[in-house]
């Protein structure tokens, strides 16, 4: 009997980077109670792009520094209800990304919101991390370095 690939263990904080969007680093809080990741993105525009449905954002990457902005197109996947963890529901764009931690590399939904008056530029959801890593609350950046970037 073969036994089954055991999961990495990811910390309750990582840093990983989003490829498609030119975000090469971004701290990122796991959080399985949260089903879809969640990334901050401001100046949300939609646009056609040969007949498909786009959207075109800014991205704040580096927590509390509003200076450094990337902006980002992807497509658009569809509108979603979410609801937030302080109970309010908000309709959000959906987009499908690369997401990048360690040396593992994966497609993930994301939900594009406002996250300025939140601590973490993006929340990887249960979703994300489902079947793929186990979670240690406890802990940091056990799949990436945690030094500062400018």
């Amino acid at each position: 009997m073969r036994k089954a690939k055991q999961p990495l263990t990811i910390g309750w904080r990582e840093i990983l980077s989003l490829p498609a969007l030119n975000v090469a680093r971004l701290k990122a809080k796991i959080d399985t109670g949260a089903r879809t990741s969640a990334l901050h993105a401001f100046n949300c525009q939609e646009f056609k792009l040969e007949g498909r449905a786009m959207i075109r954002f800014e991205i704040h990457p580096v927590q509390r520094n509003n200076k450094k902005t990337v902006l980002a197109e992807a497509q658009l996947l569809e509108y979603r209800q979410v609801r937030s963890s302080g109970g309010h529901a908000q309709t959000r764009p959906v987009i499908l990304t690369d997401v990048r931690l360690g040396e593992q590399q994966w497609q993930i939904e994301l939900t594009l919101t406002n996250r300025d008056v939140m601590g973490f530029r993006m929340l990887l959801g249960r979703q994300a991390v489902r079947d793929r890593f186990l979670v240690n609350p406890g802990k940091s950046y056990l799949q990436s370095d945690n030094h500062e970037h400018s």
